[in-house]
């Protein structure tokens, strides 16, 4: 067997080099630009001749113009920016197309600088708006849904093309999304955080103009709720309203995840209705099948059968155990939020706490998690065995019980007590099942004691990602 190999011309040799000194520039001046704001007058102008040289607009090269600028000046650049670092099977090297390398190099650079190099000093509602705007493109980039990344609203995993093996870069080396995707998630938000803190939230607030600007986020939101103390008038309605309207997208969300969550047992001690939309066309057809009429060629129904519809369900109680410290924030929003949600499923009784180191009962509001929110004071620290003390009496019956409790589990040198209130309820029957966090992008941090003890109990933390405690419960409450 003989090894067959491509020839090149040297001109094409000469244009593939050229092709690789381009993309090289691009990516210097995007590292340079990361690292120190300062521009290097040598890789501006280089870069902008390549930019100009392959068609693409200069403004690529302007960190204070957006995305969505440059998308709205030239609209068939959108569709490129869609799945720009997701990864593809890399062609060997006779086969790659290097002028679309330099291309994408120059929209990734865009990108990310637009994200990561976010400055310093003051920052305005427009701009904390157009940097929220540009993050959603690089979660689009990366395969992802805008706010996914960035815990704000549960979206649906990563779209498009899947994440290639550690190694595989298609398109020009791109890294394992596996790998990066839990790494840059955090980034997104602590970035987001520090820009929310540098905006002078009040003053943008008392203002309906500048209010409007804003878009509502984790970030911000776990602002206004601290904040909302301090605020009164028109910058506190200014503020409610965007609370509710987070609340209003992530519950949309979640309603979804919940009515695709495993249902329950068919019952067939229940009758089936006898409507036609029940009606099992195959069944009946299949058990009148005997009084076929050949010579009519005509089938006679005797009887008709419908579908069984009605899930087996029972009484149960959802106690649902929340820390509202300040490390929490994002769980304790998704928490109210979903905890109101299962609050409107038939047979099912929600109580909610939340505790740092009080607890408090917010169960009256279970079915508003607006009004929730509003009465949660985050911050302090971890008391968990105060939030036992209040839970437990809520136990009536433990086999028809499940006791979701959400922390990470650092308690102010409290661990025993609090663990051996678990473990007690535990044994009673209680459901119990611990969440090292609730956010879209799923990740945890929990004490390793207690993770290590509710291993040994057989109540293993369950993953952070909120689509799995949305089955755990709908599992266990069907």
């Amino acid at each position: 067997m003989t090894e067959r190999t491509t020839e090149h011309t040297p001109e094409q040799n000469a244009e593939a080099d050229s092709d690789e000194n381009r993309r090289q520039v691009l990516y210097w001046r995007l590292l340079a630009r990361l690292f120190d704001h300062e521009e290097q007058a040598t890789l501006e102008s280089a870069s902008l001749a390549v930019v100009e040289d392959i068609g693409l607009p200069s403004g690529l090269l302007d960190p204070g113009t957006s995305v969505d600028s440059i998308v709205q000046r030239h609209p068939e650049l959108a569709s490129e920016f869609d799945g720009l670092m997701v990864p593809e099977p890399e062609p060997d090297d006779d086969g790659r197309d290097r002028a679309a390398e330099v291309r994408r190099a120059a929209l990734v650079s865009k990108v990310l600088l637009n994200v990561f190099a976010a400055g310093s000093g003051t920052v305005t509602a427009g701009q904390l708006s157009r940097w929220q705007s540009d993050a959603g493109w690089l979660e689009r980039a990366l395969g992802c849904r805008p706010g996914e990344l960035r815990g704000g609203r549960p979206g649906g995993g990563r779209a498009g093309r899947g994440a290639g093996p550690a190694g595989t870069g298609g398109r020009g080396a791109t890294p394992d999304l596996g790998r990066l995707i839990p790494a840059i998630g955090p980034e997104l938000g602590a970035i987001e955080a520090d820009l929310v803190k540098r905006m002078h939230l009040r003053e943008v607030l008392a203002d309906p103009t500048l209010a409007a600007q804003l878009t509502p986020s984790m970030s911000l939101i776990e602002q206004l709720l601290r904040d909302k103390n301090n605020l009164s008038g028109v910058a506190l309605a200014n503020a409610k309203a965007l609370i509710r309207r987070f609340v209003d997208e992530v519950a949309e969300v979640l309603r979804t995840q919940v009515a695709q969550a495993t249902a329950g047992a068919l019952d067939r001690s229940v009758p089936p209705k006898r409507t036609f939309r029940n009606l099992d066309l195959d069944r009946t057809i299949w058990k009148n099948l005997t009084n076929w009429s050949p010579e009519e060629e005509r089938l006679y129904v005797d009887r008709l059968y419908y579908r069984h519809t009605a899930r087996k369900t029972t009484p149960q109680r959802l106690i649902v155990v929340v820390d509202q410290s300040g490390s929490m924030v994002d769980s304790m929003v998704n928490c109210t939020i979903l905890a109101s949600i299962f609050a409107g499923l038939p047979k099912v009784d929600v109580h909610l706490i939340a505790y740092d180191t009080r607890a408090i009962d917010l169960t009256p509001w279970v079915s508003d998690p607006f009004e929730m929110l509003l009465r949660t004071n985050l911050g302090g620290g971890n008391d968990g065995p105060v939030a036992m003390a209040m839970a437990r009496p809520k136990i009536t019956e433990p086999r028809s019980t499940v006791m979701v409790w959400i922390s990470d589990f650092y308690e102010f040198d409290r661990s025993q007590p609090l663990f051996e209130g678990i473990e007690a309820v535990h044994r009673s029957g209680v459901k119990f099942i611990p969440v090292g966090s609730v956010t879209s992008s799923g990740r945890q941090e929990v004490n390793p004691w207690f993770r290590e003890r509710f291993k040994a109990l057989g109540t293993p933390v369950v993953s952070g990602h909120i689509r799995k405690l949305v089955h755990e419960l709908k599992t266990f409450l069907a």
